[in-house]
């Protein structure tokens, strides 16, 4: 169906006009469904189910909702005026807002990743061969699908059945074998460039939200400490800017997840300095203030290696001026590939979602912060990483998976029964609009239902303290900062 246009130019990047083609929108569109599977990964019972049916084909979706974009840009006044028309940059923020308005969730994360790759790419922080498109690291994935499938864990039914079969403590303990032989192989990585001549000075360990950070920061510290390496850790937390300068939204709820709510500029002269041999006074942070109360002066010692744990360790403007010669940036996702049901959909559930539930546990158990919250706040978790952290990912020296076979089980006993922390569906009256708040909740629902879960006897017994998990479910044998 025709939709009405009288849109004639598009300004590019450089400032010049050319003429517009929806025909780009719409296959930008359908490029970014086809390379996760198609638009089928995002059908939504009650939410754009009717769009499948009147449209039936990936293309016929892919114009409808090009068709949106255009008359989303004809409705601001400013872009019919020929000289002053809309920005390649406006095009593709509406691109966004009509995929995401119509719950095509996981296709908008594909667009977006790409796009900001391409960004990065024009930047020259990373080159052609770095280059991440959609955001899924496919030689990974194949490896732990292959593995997977040869332990019997690729699909829920799988994972079930290996539950009820009483195999599940095998399942664990070769699953966190593999997970630290990917650490011995990080560990040999770094002494491998300190031996072939390499002042390597920085050790990033960088991931989007929730992927095990910390325990894999403590893990591959001890082993490199055991080989004589010594190291100063940098917060990077004291760099956040004072509460006052984070906005808030309708729902007072406030943008942490963005590399700009660290003071960017003041971090890269501390670490250059620090690099230098200079003592640097670093701010010391008051989350309970909301702002920084002092400063603690520190000095990198010249047989030191900065140790650093970030969300946005392989942001650039962090490291500009720091030769990657002098840097080794470890990456760590949840990449566990699981097949929803019996695998025969062909959907696979989510990486996305289990650091959901893994950071709605750890926000209520240690930050005193409701469920429901994490949820309404995960688009801008998710937003963040598909700009400054995903996109960026093949920078990496290494990259570690911190998801497991065994996640959904060792989680599922805190979410569900009477004192449960899932959410209710009327929970979310309130937020009607939140479109994407209410699809991610209930897929992890339905997920978590699917999934058969431990007993608590099961998760003291089969589950070690030093477990990546154990970040989030408690009973961790390693010091955990952010959950004191």
């Amino acid at each position: 169906m025709a939709v009405q246009n009288r849109i004639v130019k598009v300004q590019k990047r450089n400032r010049a006009l050319v003429k517009f083609d929806d025909t780009r929108i719409r296959q930008a569109i359908l490029g970014a469904a086809e390379s996760i599977g198609g638009f089928r990964e995002d059908f939504t019972p009650g939410v754009n189910e009717t769009i499948f049916i009147a449209q039936g084909t990936d293309a016929k979706i892919a114009e409808f909702l090009a068709d949106a974009v255009v008359v989303c840009l004809n409705s601001d006044p400013h872009h019919l005026i020929s000289n002053f028309p809309p920005t390649i940059e406006t095009i593709q923020d509406e691109v966004l807002h009509a995929m995401r308005s119509y719950g095509f969730q996981n296709t908008a994360d594909a667009y977006e990743c790409y796009r900001w790759g391409r960004h990065w790419l024009r930047e020259g922080a990373i080159t052609a061969d770095k280059f991440a498109g959609n955001g899924f690291p496919q030689a990974q994935m194949d490896q732990t699908l292959a593995w997977n499938r040869q332990h019997g864990c690729d699909t829920v039914a799988g994972l079930n059945e290996i539950i009820r079969d009483g195999r599940i403590k095998q399942l664990v303990d070769e699953s966190l074998a593999n997970y630290e032989q990917s650490l011995d192989e990080a560990a040999g990585k770094v002494l491998h460039r300190l031996n072939a001549g390499d002042h390597v000075r920085m050790l990033w360990v960088s991931g989007p939200s929730s992927s095990g950070k910390t325990t894999t920061t403590v893990k591959l510290t001890d082993r490199l400490q055991k080989q004589g390496l010594r190291f100063l850790m940098l917060n990077l937390d004291d760099y956040f800017w004072s509460l006052v300068e984070h906005p808030t939204d309708w729902i007072n709820d406030r943008n942490y997840e963005t590399p700009e709510a660290l003071d960017i500029q003041l971090l890269n002269r501390h670490l250059i300095g620090l690099l230098a041999g200079e003592t640097v006074d670093k701010p010391i942070y008051s989350f309970k203030e909301g702002r920084r109360t002092a400063t603690k002066r520190v000095r990198l010692e010249p047989d030191q290696i900065l140790l650093l744990d970030c969300l946005h360790g392989l942001y650039p403007p962090i490291t500009e001026g720091i030769p990657a010669s002098a840097q080794f940036r470890l990456y760590i996702e949840t990449l566990n590939v699981l097949y929803e049901g019996d695998g025969t959909s062909g959907r696979r559930t989510h990486f996305t979602d289990v650091r959901l539930l893994r950071r709605m546990l750890r926000d209520a158990k240690h930050r005193n912060h409701a469920p429901l919250l994490t949820i309404l706040h995960w688009h801008y978790v998710r937003s963040g990483e598909l700009f400054s952290i995903i996109p960026l990912s093949r920078l990496a020296d290494h990259i570690v998976n911190g998801g497991f076979p065994f996640d959904l089980p060792a989680l599922k006993p805190f979410f569900v029964g009477s004192d449960g922390l899932l959410p209710r569906v009327e929970d979310f009256a309130p937020y009607a609009g939140f479109l994407d708040a209410r699809i991610r909740y209930d897929r992890a629902k339905t997920l978590l239902e699917s999934v058969d879960g431990f007993t608590e006897k099961q998760i003291a017994e089969f589950i070690p303290g030093d477990a990546v998990i154990r970040e989030f479910i408690g009973g961790s044998t390693i010091k955990i900062p952010h959950n004191e």
